[in-house]
């Protein structure tokens, strides 16, 4: 009897560890995968931001040397590739890797940003908005205090 039961065991014993190292698997997947997940959610909202960021030296730039800002933002981007200090040198400007067509684009979903200008009130001002989030830059309704800050700062 207690021959037969032996091998049992070990097969029990075999079977328990294959199911305890099945579960510490699924254990650790479903530790991991939503902590990937939001830090992936987070390295996407950081270039998104980044992005935005650039846009707004580039609208600083222009309207230090034209003195209004920009109908659109294509009219932004050929402001950059023609200008002298932002085109000299765009890495130190805008980071490595920098390709002006690629700035008026959202890395989260690569929809357009939302551009409006107001230029009918005494203080210039400008919304840029991802229309994926409710991350923007700046203010239409004229407030100066608002004129180049983000939501997120």
């Amino acid at each position: 009897m207690a021959s037969s039961s032996r091998p049992l065991r070990i097969g029990i014993q075999i079977l328990l560890a294959i199911v305890i190292v099945g579960l510490s698997y699924w254990l650790y997947l479903s530790i991991t995968e939503p902590y990937e997940a939001v830090e992936e959610q987070q390295r996407i909202t950081s270039l998104t931001r980044d992005r935005m960021g650039d846009l707004r030296t580039a609208l600083v730039r222009f309207e230090t040397v034209n003195g209004r800002y920009p109908s659109s933002l294509d009219s932004l981007i050929a402001f950059v590739r023609m200008d002298s200090v932002l085109s000299a040198n765009p890495d130190s400007v805008f980071g490595p890797g920098f390709v002006p067509d690629s700035l008026p684009y959202s890395p989260r979903t690569g929809d357009r940003f939302e551009y409006a200008v107001n230029d009918t009130s005494r203080v210039k001002s400008y919304l840029i908005k991802d229309p994926n989030s409710d991350d923007r830059i700046g203010t239409i309704e004229g407030e100066v205090t608002m004129l180049n800050a983000a939501s997120w700062e």
